[in-house]
């Protein structure tokens, strides 16, 4: 996908859902990666019993997959130049698996630096999972 245009981008464009299945298998994989091998992301008896309803996504795993959207939006993981979250909810991961759906809509595009900033919204059943989700995007 070709990197995206200032002038093919204007305020309130949108992009998404796009939706991200999120597996226990994927979970462990990205435990492994990031050496975050905390057990309420891995351990169904032990997520319950420090009072979770199931395991849960790292909250970094749930930044990233949305990032990764903002990526393929913007057409380049290159022109994302930021990207900040707070993580407002647990993603919760029950036996057979649970799914993200990501949303973005463009707040504003500044011509002079080029640069949009990009509202995202993350949610899992309904529920956002992320809170006040931007991206900075780097226009062509």
């Amino acid at each position: 996908m070709a990197p995206r245009s200032l002038s093919g981008t204007a305020v309130g464009d949108t992009f998404g859902p796009v939706t991200i299945p999120v597996t226990r298998e994927a979970l462990v994989a990205y435990a492994h990666a990031s050496g975050d091998h905390n057990r309420i992301h891995q351990d169904e008896d032990f997520a319950k019993s420090v009072g979770l309803p199931d395991v849960i996504a790292h909250g970094m795993w749930t930044m990233g997959a949305s990032g990764a959207v903002v990526e393929q939006w913007a057409g380049d993981g290159g022109r994302v130049v930021e990207f900040g979250t707070r993580f407002t909810k647990p993603v919760v991961v029950p036996q057979d698996g649970a799914e993200v759906e990501v949303t973005g809509v463009v707040r504003s595009v500044d011509e002079e630096t080029r640069r949009a900033v990009v509202d995202v919204t993350t949610t899992c059943g309904g529920e956002k999972v992320l809170g006040r989700c931007t991206a900075v995007v780097q226009l062509d």
